[in-house]
């Protein structure tokens, strides 16, 4: 598969029922630049306002997967976000008319389908991928749920089942290349549910838009055909309906002999698109659901922000911003007070900065913080995101030669780790509130993108001759 990222090739629509809330929704894929990831848009409410697929938005995991920001929601997003990542697309807008896509046949291949009709198209960017150089493992001891990611050169994921019932039994199934098996073997894998809970999760609001067409439903439940047709009529289901004699609802054949299995395998695949990047693991799972995926997709998650912060702050990532003459324009202290070498990262619209401190042996606070154990002063940490936070203000337009910056107040201060000679101190600084010349900022500090401290700082805009 392509190192480089992928969109479409043009937008496509289909229409059709979701299948939990049964709302009639038009869903169109569109191309996307670079670094858009995916993203569902909910083009009938105002502002059209966008969801980015990213598991901190996961809101709900009701036999599906829903995800929201603010008021627009859009449920069941698994079974689209599996194809994308099937059919190579890292890049794409998904415009939805109503809440949930359309469930077509209750597989991906629909989704796939209308990728297939535009094709995919090479971009420039490379693509964002996870590779572990350490397991990771979640275990649901009261749903006997497990699932491990290792260490691996491409994306593998194995899945087993066992719902301990006769009418499904014990299965398993293996994806080990992406490019060639999806489509074929695991995109036309459909949803089940057993006979059981049909009654069940209509109650409850759910399967609105399931039919005898787009689910798979396994007979574990004794009744006679006229009960069976009684129950399906009374929540809208019409048509003719057996028992049948081969285990599943109508006698409806499987795609293959494991199709539950299968599909359990693709509603993974979906949901740990969540975590933002593309994985190179190999994923083992056993009795996997919604609420297990979320959860791992969620420890996956943190662990890729962590790497992220490390390689953001990684030497060879910094560019100066402001160099330490620029910085001597703009900050009033001098040695042995001048806390920042430099600044790498200026975001006025984001109200953010990034600067940093090269801690050396020559500080002279080492003569006495400690003889023979020297650690940089957790206040002078402190200092040094303050000054960061300075720069932050005097770069937005407040003069230096006419204003000071005087910090007064830190709350919730806390100290992760010590600092050391030879580390370097990579500050963060976010301003989340000025008014009234009185500054609110939050800032971490980091040292090989592990955190050493964090704190609220508060500080107050004067007049130079005033606070001289």
């Amino acid at each position: 598969m392509s190192t480089r990222q992928q969109t479409l090739g043009a937008s496509v629509s289909m229409s059709g029922v979701g299948l939990h809330t049964g709302s009639l929704t038009t869903m169109t894929f569109h191309p996307a630049s670079e670094n858009t990831g995916y993203r569902f848009r909910r083009i009938d409410l105002p502002g059209s306002p966008e969801i980015p697929a990213i598991v901190d938005n996961v809101v709900e995991i009701a036999r599906g997967t829903t995800i929201a920001v603010g008021e627009a929601r859009v449920h069941t997003v698994e079974h689209v976000l599996a194809a994308l990542v099937g059919m190579g697309v890292d890049n794409c807008i998904i415009d939805l008319t109503n809440n949930e896509p359309p469930v077509g046949d209750g597989s991906s291949m629909p989704y796939v389908e209308m990728i297939q009709k535009v094709g995919v198209v090479e971009q420039q960017a490379t693509r964002h991928e996870i590779v572990l150089d350490q397991p990771i493992r979640y275990v649901d001891e009261a749903r006997g749920t497990e699932i491990a990611a290792l260490p691996n050169d491409t994306y593998r994921v194995t899945v087993m089942v066992d719902y301990k019932n006769p009418a499904l039994g014990s299965q398993h199934t293996g994806l080990f290349d992406l490019a060639t098996e999806f489509v074929s073997e695991f995109a036309p894998a459909r949803t089940f549910c057993f006979l059981h809970e049909v009654e069940a999760l209509y109650k409850q609001g759910l399967i609105q838009g399931g039919n005898l067409d787009n689910a798979i439903v396994i007979v574990d439940k004794e009744m006679s055909d006229e009960q069976l047709r009684a129950t399906l009529s009374s929540m809208g289901v019409t048509g003719n309906a057996v028992l049948g004699t081969n285990g599943i609802l109508n006698n409806n054949q499987l795609r293959y002999p494991n199709e539950p299995a299968r599909h359990k395998l693709l509603d993974m695949v979906g949901d740990l698109a969540l975590v933002g990047a593309r994985l190179r693991a190999q994923i083992l799972a056993a009795r996997p659901g919604h609420a297990a995926n979320i959860e791992f997709a969620r420890k996956v998650r943190r662990m890729y922000e962590n790497k992220q912060h490390v390689k953001r702050y990684s030497p060879s990532t910094m560019e100066t911003v402001f160099d330490i003459n620029k910085i001597l324009t703009m900050l009033p202290h001098r040695y042995p007070f001048l806390m920042v070498d430099k600044i790498i990262d200026y975001a006025p619209d984001e109200n953010r900065i990034i600067g940093v401190k090269n801690i050396t042996f020559n500080e002279p606070e080492f003569m006495g913080h400690f003889p023979n154990r020297p650690i940089f002063p957790g206040v002078l940490i402190m200092e040094a995101m303050a000054q960061t936070g300075c720069m932050l203000l005097i770069s937005k337009g407040i003069d230096p030669e006419k204003k000071l910056v005087v910090f007064t107040g830190m709350n919730n201060v806390k100290f992760r780790r010590e600092v050391i000679p030879g580390d370097q101190l990579v500050m963060e600084l976010e301003m989340t509130r000025f008014r009234f010349n009185i500054c609110q900022l939050v800032g971490k500090a980091y040292v090989n993108g592990q955190l050493a401290a964090e704190a609220e700082l508060q500080a107050a805009v004067v007049d130079r001759e005033i606070a001289s």
